[in-house]
């Protein structure tokens, strides 16, 4: 069944939480109890690189928050230009593009990133966050699964949520109902996994069950055009018509930009 409107969570700036970036080669001299110590930079061409690339990574992603994407992607490119060898900079200039629609150039970017780091959870879950978006549902699979093979992974619940999702795009509900319910176990409020329950809980026909799904979807998050419809239509397969044009009729109220909605989607 398709899923209009559905996007997976968006968690490109996770990767950017790099660690140790700052003061390498500045160590202190030794200072008598109650005196503040000197410090004596001995900093070589390649330590002021990095520092210099996480300088302008650090910018960029500050500038990308701010709306200001101009700037953000000046920032990016003058890290790559200091260090292509690492994935930072490929990851927010892939977001950019992303912003900007360039989304073939969007991926090539990801996959870059997810080649320079294949060790990281966060970069491999994006690349495989894109193509799940992109009509490539099982061949995303395969980078949500090596994201979550990776060891320290902080976030699997991310990659996990996000396969479930995938894996209903690929038409394969089991896989959708393990992954789903793992990522909801280890954050029960994960909105899109709760939605993407809702989802597959519906298109097998049981709707009490996506109906306690999207109830806490509804829960735990903002309601979104395509949570709304989709409860509307659960409660329509349930019987109860004030509840289905109780949630039709909030997509009227939230969303008045929309077309007007029908019971069906």
């Amino acid at each position: 069944m398709p899923l209009p409107d559905l996007r997976l969570p968006a968690v490109v700036l996770v990767a950017l939480a790099l660690a140790g970036c700052g003061n390498k080669g500045v160590k202190p001299i030794s200072a008598p109890l109650g005196v503040a110590p000197e410090y004596v930079a001995r900093d070589n061409a390649d330590t002021r690189r990095r520092v210099s690339y996480q300088d302008q990574v650090t910018l960029s992603a500050e500038a990308y928050r701010a709306g200001a994407l101009d700037v953000a992607e000046k920032r990016a490119r003058s890290a790559l230009k200091l260090d292509a060898s690492r994935p930072d900079a490929y990851m927010l200039l892939a977001t950019l593009a992303s912003q900007r629609g360039a989304d073939a150039e969007a991926g090539t970017l990801y996959l870059k990133a997810a080649e320079l780091a294949p060790e990281s959870g966060e970069v491999l879950n994006n690349y495989g966050a894109w193509l799940c978006t992109h009509g490539r549902a099982a061949e995303a699979l395969t980078w949500f699964d090596r994201a979550l093979a990776t060891p320290g992974y902080r976030t699997p619940a991310a990659a996990l949520a996000n396969a479930g999702g995938c894996a209903l795009e690929a038409n394969q509900p089991e896989r959708a109902a393990r992954d789903l319910r793992k990522a909801l176990a280890l954050d029960p409020t994960n909105a899109y996994a709760l939605e993407s329950l809702a989802r597959n809980e519906f298109a097998q026909g049981r709707f009490f069950e996506a109906r306690a799904f999207v109830q806490r979807r509804l829960a735990a998050a903002p309601a979104t055009r395509s949570v709304l419809q989709l409860a509307s239509q659960i409660e329509a397969q349930l019987g109860d018509t004030v509840a289905s044009g109780r949630y039709l009729q909030r997509i009227r109220d939230e969303f008045p930009q929309d077309a007007a909605p029908n019971s069906r989607g």
